[in-house]
């Protein structure tokens, strides 16, 4: 947000105050003030013009602007009603040389998850790319990916919902029948995930040499505020779990816990395991060398996945499809 503009509303907010007060307390002019005042309202900023001074009455439920007042976290947000793909255009911000900017849409037509999979991304939903130069090492740019995934779940849990991480990214509600109901009672697809519904997903893309990360996009998707008739099977929402939520508040949540984690990269780990409905699991896990079963042990410092396998060994995964199992 622009700094004068974020200063006009910090003034707004604590009370009536005139434009030539505020002129002056800005080091701007009366014309600026009104400008930046007529923005704002353009941007569903409710803000009155009393006898004694302006006034902020009201915040917008959703947008850049929105997002970014408030926001204890170092980012931009350029906010799209309607977007094929954030993280389409946040590569193109990318190469544009932009840092720490947040590609945010309240819909897109052409969301993708991994392996080009698509991504059901309906308006009320949370679709955002993060676009991020970070200081690692490329072998630890997976770490970006793992602290959203504790951001997400952190902010879902907030707002109610009992979330938590399946291995690598994607983060499930636990299915509300699950601990009630024999497994033999229930079908074999009675979940698309198991041991959950799907909530929220995360698709990294990055750019840089051997030795040198260029540029991390990092796309967050969450079914925030979307009726679960508008969600692929198996899928659930903020709302269908618990009711709809302040999308403004959520975001700003997983942004500013993304931005702890960050710059303490030591504690992303810990945290993710402290969340993980994986660790402890029976689970499958389909690689380009074949599939790897057993049981879910534990995460190394950059986040791959160690299974104590049906053979008696233990195989470090790095990248694959990861699915639930019934114990044996």
């Amino acid at each position: 947000m622009h700094e004068t503009r974020a200063a006009v509303l910090d003034a707004l907010s604590s009370g009536p105050v005139t434009g030539p007060d505020l002129a002056e307390r800005l080091g701007v002019s009366r014309a600026a003030v009104w400008k930046h005042v007529e923005a704002l309202r353009e941007a569903g900023f409710e803000i009155e013009s009393r006898e004694d001074g302006y006034v902020l009455v009201g915040i917008p439920e959703f947008g850049g602007e929105a997002v970014e007042y408030g926001l204890d976290a170092p980012f931009e947000v350029e906010f799209h009603e309607t977007i094929g793909s954030t993280n389409d255009r946040a590569r193109e911000l990318a190469g544009e040389g932009a840092e720490d900017v947040v590609v945010l849409a309240d819909e897109q037509t052409g969301g993708r998850g991994r392996l080009d999979r698509e991504w059901s991304s309906p308006s009320g939903g949370v679709w955002a790319s993060l676009v991020l130069r970070p200081s690692l090492p490329p072998a630890r740019v997976s770490l970006l990916t793992l602290a959203a995934a504790v951001a997400v779940t952190d902010a879902a849990r907030e707002a109610g919902v009992a979330a938590a991480i399946k291995w690598p990214n994607d983060v499930l509600v636990s299915d509300r029948e699950e601990s009630n109901e024999p497994s033999s009672a229930r079908s074999a697809d009675d979940s698309a995930e198991r041991g959950g519904r799907k909530l929220a997903g995360i698709l990294t893309e990055m750019e840089g040499e051997s030795n040198r990360v260029s540029w991390v996009v990092l796309g967050v998707g969450v079914n925030a505020n979307v009726p679960a008739e508008a969600l692929h099977e198996g899928a659930t929402s903020l709302q269908d779990e618990f009711g709809a939520v302040d999308r403004r508040r959520f975001v700003q949540r997983v942004l500013e816990r993304f931005d702890e984690l960050r710059e303490s990269p030591d504690d992303v780990v810990p945290a993710w395991k402290e969340r993980s409905a994986t660790l402890g699991q029976r689970v499958r896990v389909e690689t380009p060398g074949g599939a790897v079963v057993g049981e879910a042990v534990d995460v190394t410092d950059v986040g791959a996945l160690v299974v104590q396998t049906d053979t008696g060994g233990r195989e470090v995964v790095h990248a694959g499809d990861c699915e639930h199992l019934r114990p044996v």
